[in-house]
């Protein structure tokens, strides 16, 4: 009978000693991200690229409205032949896939500048708590911003302010 005890015990003892030597941090990612004078960079270029974006599309939006508001005036007029209203209507009809395409193409540009500048950022992000993780013993490091934290005790780790001071954030 005392055997089977000691076993529980063990079982039971195991786990607990296990939990004691692991060391748990968190880290709230998105708060580093945005704290980086990198990021406001990155920010800055790409609504420079949004607005010049934008302007071209409008720019493309008067040119197709002014073809519009022509073929219109046309179009009842009796005495403009048949093949020259075609033609207009083939261009408002090309004029409008050209705006969609561009509004797709746009879309798609902006989200690989937008991944192609942040990616640089959160890499950096990402070595500097591997390393931090690394040189402090850290088992663990979660990412509060991603993650919640349904329980943080008085002894947590929160490495969120030490990751800003390694990478120079405000």
């Amino acid at each position: 009978m005392n055997i089977k005890r000691i076993l529980t015990l063990a079982v039971i003892v195991a786990p607990l000693a296990m939990m004691a030597q692991m060391k748990i941090a968190t880290v709230n990612v998105n708060d580093v991200f945005n704290s980086l004078p990198e990021t406001k960079e990155a920010q800055t270029t790409l609504e420079t690229l949004s607005k010049q974006l934008k302007a071209e599309y409008e720019f493309m939006l008067t040119e197709f409205n002014k073809k519009y508001a022509t073929y219109q005036a046309m179009a009842s007029d009796v005495n403009v032949p048949t093949t020259i209203k075609d033609r207009r209507v083939q261009e408002i009809q090309d004029g409008d896939r050209q705006l969609n395409q561009f509004l797709e193409t746009s879309k798609v540009t902006l989200e690989e500048r937008r991944q192609a500048l942040e990616s640089p950022i959160r890499n950096k992000i990402q070595a500097a708590i591997k390393q931090l993780g690394d040189s402090e013993g850290y088992t663990y490091i979660i990412d509060t911003s991603t993650t919640p934290v349904v329980y943080s005790g008085a002894s947590a780790v929160d490495l969120t302010k030490q990751i800003k001071k390694m990478l120079g954030a405000e």
